[in-house]
């Protein structure tokens, strides 16, 4: 039997330190570099995101007031847009490149949290649930993750206690989110989102305890969109002013 050992605070540390290295190693070696001790860096980084849907999700079920959590996520969500854009070196004004990566993860996941409130609506139709995930699903499709990050999201909340289910539904939308980076950005760097798959374990060993110290949902939200200006200062410095990555 699997020792559930992990609470929610050392998942986050974990999740924190390897989006680091990802964002770190993406301003350092720019593009869609091959070595293989830099993909290495970009798999440890996959192991971030799947850590975050999963505590938005999980968020959502134990806040006591769901509209200042969304609240609170929106507002970082606007923080954290020129941050990550100054980090990879990608104007502020969104669509001036691409239709990619035009904003941070916090814009899904804020609309993660309003998708799972719609799922959760009684006085809302199937239809109109429907229709308004399609719709969360187009504004959210410019940012980092893309809409996945919202589905993912939705499929972790609404099954909630399955943990199978939760991963098998996470990583279907993984999987399509790895063949569209195939066909249109890069097949190595497609294929290396599959690597999200590493973080089941850990989720998995999930004791379901918040952990003793209550700052830390504050630590994520100050710590996000700082290293991501310091990540800005290293493209700066070693760069110029151009962008590192799609959407740049």
């Amino acid at each position: 039997m699997e020792r559930k050992i992990l609470n929610g605070n050392q998942l986050k540390v974990i999740a924190m330190a390897a989006m680091t290295v990802d964002h770190v190693t993406c301003v350092l070696f720019p593009g869609y570099p091959k070595d293989w001790w830099i993909l290495l860096l970009h798999i440890i980084g996959r192991m971030a995101a799947p850590i975050f849907w999963f505590f938005v999700a999980e968020g959502y079920h134990h806040t006591h007031d769901r509209k200042k959590y969304a609240g609170r996520l929106l507002l970082f969500a606007i923080i954290s847009h020129f941050a990550y854009n100054f980090a990879f070196g990608i104007p502020f004004i969104p669509f001036q490149t691409t239709v990619f990566n035009q904003t941070s993860v916090l814009w899904p996941l804020f609309w993660g949290v309003v998708a799972l409130s719609i799922a959760d609506s009684e006085q809302l139709k199937p239809w109109q649930k429907f229709l308004a995930v399609v719709a969360i699903t187009v504004v959210t499709f410019c940012a980092d993750w893309s809409c996945i990050a919202v589905l993912a999201i939705l499929e972790i909340g609404q099954h909630r206690g399955n943990f199978k289910r939760q991963m098998t539904g996470m990583m279907c939308w993984v999987a399509l989110y790895a063949a569209v980076y195939v066909l249109f950005i890069d097949p190595v760097y497609g294929v290396l989102q599959l690597f999200t798959a590493l973080t089941i374990p850990l989720l998995k060993r999930y004791n379901g305890q918040r952990g003793s110290w209550k700052g830390m949902k504050w630590l994520f939200y100050v710590y996000y969109p700082l290293h991501l200006f310091l990540c800005g200062l290293i493209r700066v410095a070693l760069h110029g002013n151009i962008g590192v990555m799609i959407g740049g």
